[in-house]
């Protein structure tokens, strides 16, 4: 093999790593062993590059990116409580932030911190979840034709806030698992219902935790066997 094929069959292989090599390009087809090889394992490249652009990108990010934790986060208690919440400053953020505190207020302010940080995890972990929106308000504000996901947004009450000092320990809560709290109390939750229904749906999902008013339920882990 010539010192320019052996350097061009080379770049072309680096191209592919680079992910700059396009589905329309091809490699020439010869009785040479080394090209067949070649031929066969920018096929490999390309498959895997393919199966990789099918993956949701929130799922490869979280696969792929080691976790940080800022000194910040470092200071954010396992499980909330009320004795650290009345220690930190009145919470404030932007529109992901407020769709967080609206949820909490409506769903869970008769809740205690804990019950409220329960439902906060709900809502986090279906942003996490590619099956839902992926963002907070997203998540908050899901519905179709015939409900709400959270069925105070769509229930036809107002949703103005009354109970200030309610929604300013809300708020917190809310704040709090923005910033990294750990998702310490339902295992992976993404649905939960209160005590006073039993909805058939909760007999397809694994139980997971019950809090305060609130029962909480994940998708079951499937295996090969099931």
């Amino acid at each position: 093999m010539s010192l320019l094929k052996s350097w061009t069959g080379g770049a072309a292989i680096l191209l592919a790593l680079a992910g700059g090599l396009r589905a329309e390009v091809t490699v020439s087809q010869s009785n040479d062993p080394t090209e067949v090889a070649e031929q066969g394992l920018m096929s490999v490249l390309w498959t895997e590059r393919s199966a990789m652009s099918a993956i949701d990108k929130r799922r490869v990010t979280a696969l792929t990116m080691a976790p940080e934790r800022s000194k910040k986060h470092a200071t954010l208690p396992e499980v909330l409580s009320a004795k650290w919440l009345s220690a930190q400053p009145a919470a404030k953020g932007g529109e992901q932030f407020q769709c967080l505190s609206q949820a909490l207020y409506f769903e869970a302010r008769g809740e205690g911190v804990k019950g409220q940080q329960a439902v906060a995890e709900v809502i986090l972990n279906r942003v996490d979840d590619p099956r839902f929106p992926g963002s907070i308000c997203g998540v908050v504000h899901q519905g179709n034709s015939r409900a709400c996901q959270f069925s105070w947004y769509c229930d036809g009450r107002s949703d103005t806030v009354r109970n200030k000092g309610a929604y300013a320990e809300v708020a917190k809560v809310a704040r709090a698992m923005i910033d990294g709290a750990p998702r310490s109390l339902t295992d992976g939750a993404t649905y939960f219902h209160t005590l006073a229904v039993r909805p058939s749906w909760s007999r397809r999902f694994a139980k997971t935790a019950s809090i305060g008013h609130h029962i909480f339920y994940a998708n079951p882990v499937r295996t090969a066997s099931n």
